[in-house]
């Protein structure tokens, strides 16, 4: 299974829930950035498309 088959299988509560969590992890990692203290500088990028994932499965859901 891929990703967005996982995504799209979660509850709306859920989807919000990690939503809220990625959004966590990526304030920090912005501040690890700015402080020049970031190791993984690759997870920036990746969070930003799951939170993308995550906000169109939400969309569809309340458009559904």
């Amino acid at each position: 299974m891929t990703k967005i088959q996982d995504i799209r299988g979660l509850t709306p509560d859920q989807l919000a829930e990690q939503l809220l969590n990625l959004k966590k992890e990526q304030f920090n990692l912005r501040f690890q950035a700015a402080t020049g203290q970031v190791e993984k500088t690759h997870r920036v990028g990746e969070i930003r498309k799951e939170i993308a994932r995550i906000k169109t499965v939400l969309r569809a859901k309340a458009a559904a």
